[in-house]
């Protein structure tokens, strides 16, 4: 490994730790958490989940219908209305657009959007 290429590298993990101990990163931990200890969020979720699954399922084979989506969007919204997850989502749209800033700031050093193109090469 070059020394250039441990640079860099060192740089990318310093990098991830000041995101990592960013405030944004430690609200959605934070809110993350509280998701994963509250029961009725869990319950609601799974919910959601199987409503979802069901939904696709039928879609898959022809047989969803406008009420079946409305059930998983009535679902979608109950859940969004709980405290602890209005307050996740508050935290994950922060972090997203915390990272989205570092993205830009790394692409104009790069001229090309890094997170855009990564893996987009040679595609029809």
């Amino acid at each position: 490994m070059s020394v250039e290429t441990a640079t860099l590298e060192g740089l990318g993990r310093e990098l991830g730790k000041k995101i990592a101990d960013s405030p944004e990163h430690e609200a959605f931990v934070e809110a993350n958490e509280a998701v994963e200890n509250d029961a009725e969020a869990q319950e609601m979720i799974r919910e959601f989940e199987e409503l979802r699954h069901e939904f696709m399922v039928d879609r898959e084979a022809g047989r969803a219908d406008r009420e079946s989506m409305r059930e998983v969007q009535e679902a979608q919204r109950k859940l969004h209305n709980l405290p602890v997850m209005e307050e996740y989502l508050d935290a994950q749209e922060a972090l997203q657009e915390r990272l989205e800033a570092v993205n830009m700031a790394i692409s104009e050093e790069l001229a090309v959007d890094f997170g855009g193109e990564a893996g987009g090469c040679c595609q029809d």
